[in-house]
C-alpha cells in the first residue's frame, strides 16, 4: 500500500534559501477531487505526473503517483484543470537526514510559503531548522486542492 507521511509546517523567516540547494517551477491541477480522494496531474520541466491521494486530513495520507509524458501532462492540465490548477516554486533544502521542500506559490496564492518534510514513519524525529515556524498539517486550508477552491489572497488574517 502507497503512503505519504508527511509534515507540513509555516516558516519563521527566509534563512532557508541560502541553503536551498535545487529549486524547480512546478504546475499543477486537479481532475477531481471528492470526499475519498483528489486526481491531481502536475508538470516540472521535462517531466509529468498523475497522482490519486486520498483527502484525510493528518500526517498520513494514501498515495499513489505514475509518470506520463510531460507533453500529456500539459494537455490534461489545459483540457481539464481550467480554474482548478496552481503555481509553485519548489526549493529543495537538505537539513540533517532529510530535505525538506519549501513551495513559493504564485498566482493567487502568493504570499504563502510552506515547508513540507516526507517521513518514513508518523513518529519519525527531524531536525527542526531555526527557520521553521508553526505546524499546519492538519489545517486542511493549507491542503493544494484547498488553495485552488480558497486561495490564499482570499484568506482573512489578523
Amino acid at each position: 500500500m502507497a503512503l505519504e507521511i508527511e509534515r507540513k509546517f509555516l516558516l519563521a523567516n527566509d534563512a532557508w534559501r541560502a541553503a536551498a540547494t535545487n529549486s524547480e517551477t512546478l504546475w499543477q491541477g486537479y481532475l477531481t477531487t471528492n470526499e475519498r480522494c483528489s486526481v491531481r496531474v502536475r508538470v516540472a520541466g521535462d517531466q509529468g505526473w498523475l497522482n490519486i491521494k486520498s483527502t484525510t486530513l493528518g500526517v498520513i495520507r494514501h498515495e499513489f503517483e505514475y509518470a506520463v509524458p510531460a507533453t500529456e501532462a500539459r494537455e490534461l492540465l489545459d483540457l481539464f484543470c481550467a480554474g482548478r490548477s496552481l503555481g509553485k516554486t519548489r526549493h529543495h533544502v537538505p537539513v540533517g537526514a532529510h530535505v525538506w521542500e519549501i513551495d513559493v506559490f504564485e498566482g493567487e496564492n502568493v504570499g504563502l510559503i510552506v515547508a513540507e518534510i516526507e517521513l518514513s514513519a508518523e513518529d519519525e524525529s527531524f531536525e527542526r531548522p531555526a527557520w521553521l515556524g508553526a505546524e499546519v498539517s492538519g489545517d486542511p486550508r493549507y491542503y493544494n486542492t484547498s488553495l485552488i477552491a480558497h486561495p490564499y489572497s482570499q484568506w482573512t488574517r489578523t
